[in-house]
């Protein structure tokens, strides 16, 4: 079984130290992320870290960057341990840290937007409709109950917030930041991932509800997919069998973990602020399971852990 890791420490230059990830440089071309098993909810990073989460959200990029590099080009150059051993001599006597969950990466200029692709009405897009029957002040059809499916998908970008939560926003707002090709561009390539991801996962039984992309431009200009893609903490995996409007979903995430820190709260024992409430081991293995449950679905084979 991997050790679990709530924070890597390498020989190489920390660049950014994420709610999950810590992002390293290797050289002016290429980065090393690695995906701890920290876990966030409520915006909070919880102090129990959540066994092969890390793992997950790395092989499982990894597998999709695979399946989908003909539909989007990406950063990925390797996610194997040993591979990045070779490649980065400094790493060999690291091998713990970085198996599993240690993505070599081409460098890019991240765009300042989280591309979001919404197939069906969850999360904040259904509380704002519930509101105002808008979604980042733009309406939708009238009479749409909670998940219920969108056709065709809805392009619908957020600011990246460091902490605290994203904000929804419109696509003219990207074109006014960002100038209309470029935004085009971002709009045409989350949707087309989107689609080309989702009729496979229908295959395996699964239902990409929505997702959220990053983005990064090369030095000569090329737009890449970047960070992790299509895994359950960037995205809302419900079971096929199990899905009907007009409610919510069981979901392959932290679906556990939100629905205890939400009795907590609604107990009045926990104000969604730091520090957080601590975790019972059931909570923790319970939502261990459901990201490793996600992976095997999806790629056909268990999580390569050791």
């Amino acid at each position: 079984m991997t050790a679990v890791l709530t924070a890597s420490t390498l020989p190489l230059p920390l660049l950014r130290r994420g709610k999950v990830r810590e992002v390293y440089e290797v050289d002016a071309q290429t980065l090393l992320l690695v995906a701890s098993d920290r876990v966030s909810a409520f915006d909070v990073v919880m102090a129990e870290p959540v066994p092969h989460k890390g793992a997950v959200l790395t092989q499982l990029s990894a597998f999709w960057f695979d399946r989908l590099a003909a539909v989007m080009p990406h950063h990925c150059l390797t996610a194997d341990g040993e591979e990045i051993a070779r490649r980065v001599p400094a790493l060999a006597a690291h091998r713990t840290q970085i198996a599993g969950r240690a993505m070599l990466a081409r460098r890019t200029t991240p765009v300042a937007f989280e591309c979001v692709v919404r197939g069906y009405l969850s999360g904040s897009a259904w509380a704002e409709y519930r509101r105002s029957g808008t979604l980042a002040g733009e309406p939708l059809a009238p009479g749409l109950v909670e998940s219920a499916r969108l056709d065709p998908p809805i392009f619908s970008p957020a600011t990246k917030a460091e902490t605290g939560h994203d904000e929804n926003v419109t696509f003219a707002h990207v074109v006014a930041a960002l100038g209309r090709p470029f935004a085009e561009r971002l709009r045409d390539a989350s949707l087309a991932i989107y689609e080309a991801g989702r009729a496979y996962a229908a295959q395996r039984g699964i239902i990409i509800a929505d997702t959220k992309f990053e983005f990064g431009t090369t030095a000569d200009g090329q737009l890449l997919a970047i960070d992790e893609i299509l895994t359950p903490d960037s995205s809302r995996f419900w079971p096929a069998d199990q899905y009907a409007p007009s409610r919510g979903q069981p979901s392959f995430d932290k679906q556990p973990l939100r629905d205890y820190l939400a009795g907590l709260k609604q107990a009045g024992r926990w104000d969604g602020n730091a520090p957080p409430p601590a975790l019972p081991p059931d909570v923790v293995q319970a939502t261990s399971s459901r990201y490793r449950d996600a992976f095997r679905r999806l790629t056909g084979r268990e999580l390569a852990i050791a």
